[in-house]
């Protein structure tokens, strides 16, 4: 029998080896300004090489991108009144999109998409009318008419915000039995069961997880072990520790810290949240104040330690991601035009500017897919 330790060693190694040399990076974006749909560069991760690709299809206010496993097939929200998904075959020799088709998202401005774990299903948050879609992925990487629809309801304490349901995110956990919807008007955490053989949601029980008055969760994050999970608090700039029952699909709540420095005052704003590959970290975004904090995670309590805070080199970092190998993160500043690369330090989660700094016109969100 390998040991435990040499059975990882190997698998790293191997994977290290298969890893791909050069990925596209896809840069979602606003279209009321400048943009007109879906950028790209070429990324290295072995040296943070970036090599522009420009514009690789137009289409209204993508602002969220998901792509699939398979790295054939890319996802748009079209964030607009009349909820839009639309789906694209990725060309392997440019880098650019051919639309599929699109499909209605049921409902108003979808801000978030997720495929499930086999790529047989995606899921949108439809962020004003507070709603969730599910659709069938067809073999050629188009989608097909919802296949289940959930309406939320709820309000909580801030009338200016939170007057009505806004899901913001579904997340699939890693066993793909079930659904997270963080709801930012509803203060709740929705968990769903998931059919992967109907495309269907069924509320769990409990049904959700709630977060604190006013709090306002917009995204949730698992640690890469699943037995831990970071929910992302837009309006109170909190993230909320929680412990996971996988095999029962419910949250235990530990611990709330602020993604703020103390004494920081201002409108408060949290946009992003994401776990280091490693396990060890996790960063946050806060617009207004411009920066990414960091923290160390417990490796057996799971709770968290802040590292400090970095100014992102820009305006309203609405999101950021983490690359392939976990060496850079790529900060993206809405309201700056300006995504800013930065190194992570892989035994203290510091981040350094690399160097980097792309121009892109109302970044949104970032994907990677690696090149075929």
């Amino acid at each position: 029998m390998i040991k435990l330790s040499l059975f990882v060693a190997i698998v790293t190694l191997t994977t290290a080896q298969a890893a791909p040399a050069e990925w596209i990076a896809y840069i979602g974006t606003y279209t009321r300004g400048a943009s007109k749909g879906i950028y790209a560069y070429r990324f290295q991760p072995s040296n943070g090489k970036l090599t522009e690709i420009g514009l690789v299809a137009e289409t209204s206010n993508p602002s969220f991108l998901a792509a699939h496993s398979n790295g054939r097939f890319l996802y748009a929200a079209n964030e607009n009144p009349m909820g839009m998904v639309s789906a694209f075959a990725i060309e392997s020799a440019t880098g650019r999109l051919k639309l599929l088709n699109a499909v209605s998202t049921k409902g108003a401005d979808p801000c978030h998409l997720e495929l499930d774990r086999t790529g047989k299903w995606l899921f949108a948050a439809n962020y004003t009318s507070g709603s969730v879609a599910v659709f069938p992925v067809r073999a050629d990487g188009s989608l097909g008419d919802a296949s289940d629809f959930v309406q939320h309801s709820g309000s909580s304490v801030n009338r200016e915000r939170q007057e009505g349901p806004h899901a913001h995110q579904a997340v699939v956990t890693a066993d793909n039995r079930f659904v997270m919807v963080s709801d930012l008007g509803a203060e709740r955490i929705f968990v769903y069961r998931f059919d992967a053989a109907k495309g269907s949601l069924t509320p769990n029980t409990p049904a959700f997880a709630k977060l604190a008055d006013g709090s306002g969760p917009r995204h949730l994050a698992f640690r890469p072990d699943g037995r831990f999970s970071y929910a992302l608090s837009e309006l109170s700039e909190t993230v909320t520790t929680f412990q996971y029952d996988s095999k029962g699909g419910v949250f235990q709540e530990l611990q709330t810290l602020s993604t703020l420095p103390t004494g920081v005052a201002g409108a408060k704003s949290a946009a992003e949240v994401a776990v280091h590959p490693n396990g060890k970290f996790l960063y946050a975004s806060n617009r207004g104040h411009d920066s990414i904090a960091i923290y160390a995670i417990d490796k057996s309590k799971g709770t968290l330690t802040s590292q400090g805070f970095v100014p992102t080199q820009g305006k309203t970092p609405r999101n950021f991601a983490i690359g392939p190998a976990g060496t850079f993160l790529f900060a993206a500043n809405q309201d700056s035009n300006n995504i800013v690369v930065f190194r992570i330090d892989q035994k203290t989660g510091g981040l350094t500017p690399a160097g980097s700094v792309l121009s892109v016109p109302a970044p949104v969100s970032i994907v990677f897919v690696p090149t075929r």
